[in-house]
């Protein structure tokens, strides 16, 4: 998060004072980093990954900056619709959809999908027919927070045979698509997708058919309590990586959903109850797994936290959500801490917290509402305070 994102967004709480929890967006610093994918991989198309924040004015930013959307579902094929976008902007990336979904996208107008498996290629040519499809192989990101496992991707040696029939059901077969794992420290981690792809090419041109589109995925990393490298490092690694292994610069289509919107997001949170159990100290927030902060999960993602109106000396915490739920504890093994001073009715910022917050917040486990989110557009606001 830059400074100026930081005291925009702060200028905004001290002006309202919404109440917490709420996240609050500064939807320019999306727009920018957009551009910046934009710069740094020339040529390429980038498609938001909408799952990472679908708030309509993320995608409206995310659109006036030149950028496209991936979408896993009819519900945000419509909301990226209803913020202006048009069909051929839209990338169907998930591989596990129904056939009424399928149907319902290619009647909005979608015509690129992404598969990995012959039940789902057979259901598009069905009812997507004609559609341009890519394939996506698995590949092992290690040193991702959050990786993948094998839900996702076919063995690379059965994409070849996946594209090939796509001709035979009267599909365009557009190329190869990986994913390295969301939060992605090592940009060498592209090397070994790019590799595999660019096989797939050429045992796909050895059978007659020429692809021509390599789908880099996302899982770009974004500076949390750990530095990842800057933007400019992983497109140095990926741009030399397609130059080493293709003869001829494929199209590149990139998915980024946490590198977008991240930085872009800060959540205000309220300090519930702070308590001594067992001889450490408990601070318990108003905000947890189930309302805003799933991505704690096995600590995966170590958010930066900042009280902004406590200062002095600091001692270890543990760090819990609200419900009345064991597993809603956020932080207990990664080393945290406050101030001492902190108190009930003290307020928390939690920062980057633009991805993967709002989005995967329950309905109302314990009664508790989703995650409110205020958007900054220029000089407005896209949620009544």
């Amino acid at each position: 998060m830059t400074p100026a994102t930081l005291e925009r967004i702060r200028r905004f709480l001290r002006e309202h004072d919404p109440p917490a929890p709420c996240l609050v967006v500064d939807t320019g610093a999306v727009a920018a980093r957009v551009r910046q994918f934009g710069r740094e991989f020339p040529r390429s198309r980038l498609c938001y990954a909408v799952k990472a924040n679908p708030e309509p004015a993320v995608l409206r930013a995310v659109l006036a900056a030149g950028g496209g959307f991936d979408v896993a579902s009819p519900a945000e094929i419509d909301a990226c619709l209803a913020a202006g976008a048009e069909p051929a902007a839209l990338s169907y990336g998930n591989t596990i959809k129904k056939a009424t979904d399928i149907a319902f996208a290619h009647a909005r107008g979608v015509r690129d999908f992404t598969t990995d498996s012959e039940g789902d290629l057979a259901a598009l040519a069905e009812h997507a027919p004609g559609a341009s499809v890519s394939v996506r192989i698995l590949v092992d990101g290690p040193a991702s927070a959050t990786p993948f496992g094998q839900k996702f991707g076919c063995e690379p040696d059965r994409a070849a045979e996946l594209l090939v029939a796509a001709v035979r059901l009267g599909l365009d077969p557009a190329g190869v698509a990986f994913h390295v794992g969301s939060q992605q420290p090592d940009p060498q981690a592209w090397e070994t997708g790019v590799a595999a792809a660019a096989k797939i090419f050429a045992e796909c041109a050895a059978a007659g058919v020429q692809l021509r589109r390599l789908n880099l995925g996302g899982g770009f990393g974004v500076t949390y309590r750990e530095a990842v490298p800057p933007l400019e490092s992983y497109a140095r690694t990926i741009r030399a990586a397609v130059r080493a292994h293709f003869p001829r610069e494929p199209e590149v289509l990139l998915e980024p959903g946490r590198a977008v919107v991240a930085e872009a997001g800060l959540i205000r949170t309220e300090v519930v109850l702070v308590s001594t159990r067992f001889g450490r100290r408990w601070v318990y927030l108003d905000v947890g797994r189930y309302n805003g902060l799933a991505e704690t999960e096995n600590e995966a993602i170590p958010y930066r936290l900042d009280p902004p109106d406590r200062y002095g000396p600091r001692g270890p915490v543990v760090i819990a959500g609200p419900t009345c739920d064991g597993d809603d504890v956020v932080y207990q093994r990664t080393p945290y801490e406050l101030p001492l001073s902190l108190r009930a009715g003290d307020r928390l910022d939690i920062l980057d917290a633009g991805a993967y917050t709002a989005s995967y917040s329950s309905v109302a486990f314990n009664g508790i509402p989703p995650l409110p989110t205020y958007c900054l557009e220029g000089d407005t606001t896209t949620h009544d305070i």
